[in-house]
């Protein structure tokens, strides 16, 4: 692992150094679990006493908090930003493939893969699919008829992209993620499901990432989109004709149900489920476990679903919740009452 110095990270972030710019740094932690040779940084103040605690060489802090800290230091704008970005500069995981095509993938004839394109072991890639140039394509993942891959794009093991999705560039896929599925169509004749062939397929653009066993399905007849700058992540449901605008960030396990359009920049917390052929506006935010059964038109921040409590408040606010009918037809009858 490459160590820096701290010169070298704080012209790396664009950033005020005040402290030993020699200093080398070999390791990006926490406040509290740091040691000697790492950087942390404080991106919430609530954690502001750690930096008396603190055993790292150095410290990443906004200008409001930097007198809080007598050792070398970087300050900066946004310190979780500039940890992401240093996180990005240090990073060393490793590729998902490496260079070259391996021995045991198999890659049809028909198929166009760059040059400078790793495909991994037991990969499959059909026929007709474009690889393009510096992608990544996982041990044991498949790449059906037709698909269109972008450069810098990344797909690490057992990645499923069925046929003719078109993928952008330097996108990540998480394992076992499944790009253009059939959509969940059926239509009932007497009690027996006719299944409906989904005909469209998956269109997602640049740097997108989507997490790990996360389900995108191909549309019925338009396409399901996902928009450039979209991330999603780790075991979601994108039903067939969703749309997701650009910017848009979506936490695990949530669904959304097929023809739901989502617009830019809006935030979706985990398990949020979103009825059919609803619309989402920009700039929403809607925190975890919520419902969506109708359109949202305003930005803003929107919940539903009940905050944990224990059993026994929780038992005696459904017992109340039940008997929300009767208390209010006495409160009517006693308001007319009152009025006679």
């Amino acid at each position: 692992m490459q160590n820096y110095t701290l010169s070298q990270i704080a012209e790396l972030l664009g950033a005020e150094l005040q402290g030993d710019g020699a200093l080398e740094i070999k390791k990006i932690a926490t406040l509290a679990n740091a040691h000697s040779g790492h950087i942390a940084f404080l991106a919430n103040s609530k954690y502001r006493s750690q930096l008396e605690t603190t055993q790292a060489s150095a410290v990443i802090v906004s200008q409001a908090d930097a007198q809080y800290f007598n050792g070398s230091k970087i300050i900066v704008a946004n310190p979780y930003v500039s940890y992401a970005k240093l996180a990005q500069f240090m990073d060393t995981t490793p590729r998902s493939a490496s260079t070259g095509i391996h021995s045991s993938a198999t890659v049809h004839s028909t198929a166009i893969v760059s040059d400078s394109a790793a495909i991994g072991a037991n990969a499959v890639i059909e026929a007709g699919a474009v690889i393009g140039d510096n992608a990544q394509i996982g041990p044991n993942s498949f790449i059906g008829e037709r698909v269109k891959i972008g450069s810098g794009t990344k797909l690490w093991p057992s990645v499923t992209i069925y046929h003719d999705v078109e993928i952008g560039t330097d996108c990540l896929f998480q394992a076992n993620s499944v790009i253009g599925s059939d959509g969940f169509g059926y239509a009932n004749e007497r009690g027996q499901w006719v299944k409906i062939p989904q005909l469209g397929s998956v269109i997602i653009g640049n740097k997108v990432e989507i997490g790990a066993s996360t389900t995108i399905d191909r549309g019925a007849l338009d396409n399901t989109i996902i928009h450039s700058n979209v991330i999603i992540d780790n075991q979601c449901q994108i039903a067939h004709n969703v749309e997701v605008n650009s910017g848009t960030a979506i936490a695990g396990c949530t669904v959304l149900a097929g023809s739901v359009t989502i617009g830019k920049n809006c935030q979706i917390g985990g398990m949020v489920a979103i009825n059919g052929h609803m619309s989402v506006c920009d700039g929403v935010i809607i925190t975890g476990m919520s419902m969506v059964t109708k359109s949202i038109t305003e930005p803003g921040i929107y919940s539903s679903g009940m905050p944990h409590t224990t059993n026994k408040e929780w038992r005696k606010s459904i017992a109340h919740l039940r008997n929300l009918s009767d208390m209010k037809s006495r409160l009517k009858a006693l308001e007319a009452l009152a009025k006679s």
